[in-house]
């Protein structure tokens, strides 16, 4: 039996996300947000998708491509405990695992055809870096609901979400289509889950821009975009 294999990318993602800070911590969280897979140019046949207009979402396989971690443990830290309890590294989706691969549901949002780039699927609810290698696509069918599923630790601990305050002059300073996927973000609060300091200010790269954020007693403060 063969202890390894070799895959092939497909296609790359472009996002508005320049670095893994503030990326949604799993896809459909932030149904504004939008993406585009652009297939490499072996995969670039419309043939390829034939079909696929006719589902409404996708399942993505990718590659945690910015994983800088080398090595794998048995056991890792979920972010959504606050990496205080260690879990099985087969019971998360941490990043750090024996193969770098993630798997992600987005919404399908339309076909383009290009004549540069050939066919262009738009996404939405997409959890990805710009540049994400995609490995494959598989459309997401009616089996793929379970009634009666169970959640693990996903579905008991407390969720940490935010209030947002942003003043309308810094938010006029994004396109007005990526505002509400803005603060779809932050309403998730991108920190760590382990870091709670309100004196200590965050940023991150969206959409051409550097947001600056402060989060006290559960509400997030932009206080700058740059």
């Amino acid at each position: 039996m063969e202890n390894s294999a070799e895959f092939a990318v497909i296609a790359r993602v472009s996002s508005d996300f320049g670095s893994k800070f503030a990326v949604p911590r799993q896809s459909g969280l932030v149904e504004e947000l939008t993406a585009e897979i652009v297939f490499e140019k072996p995969y670039r046949d419309a043939e390829c998708l034939r079909g696929i207009e006719d589902f409404s979402h996708l399942w993505l396989i990718w590659v945690f491509s910015a994983n800088r971690h080398q090595s794998w443990s048995p056991t890792v830290r979920p972010p959504r405990l606050g990496g205080n309890r260690r879990m099985g590294v087969f019971a998360t989706r941490s990043p750090y695992r024996p193969n770098p691969i993630g798997l992600s549901s987005v919404r399908l949002l339309e076909v383009v055809h290009t004549a540069e780039r050939g066919t262009v699927l738009r996404i939405g609810g997409a959890d990805l870096m710009d540049g994400t290698p995609i490995l494959d696509i598989k459309p997401y069918i009616a089996t793929d609901l379970r009634e009666g599923a169970a959640f693990g630790f996903t579905d008991t601990e407390e969720k940490r979400r935010c209030s947002v305050v942003c003043d309308e002059a810094l938010l006029q300073k994004l396109p007005e289509e990526k505002r509400a996927a803005l603060l779809g973000i932050l309403s998730e609060d991108p920190r760590p889950a382990y870091q709670d300091d309100p004196e200590r200010s965050y940023g991150f790269a969206f959409a051409g821009k550097e947001i600056r954020f402060r989060v006290e007693q559960g509400v997030l403060t932009v206080i700058d975009i740059q």
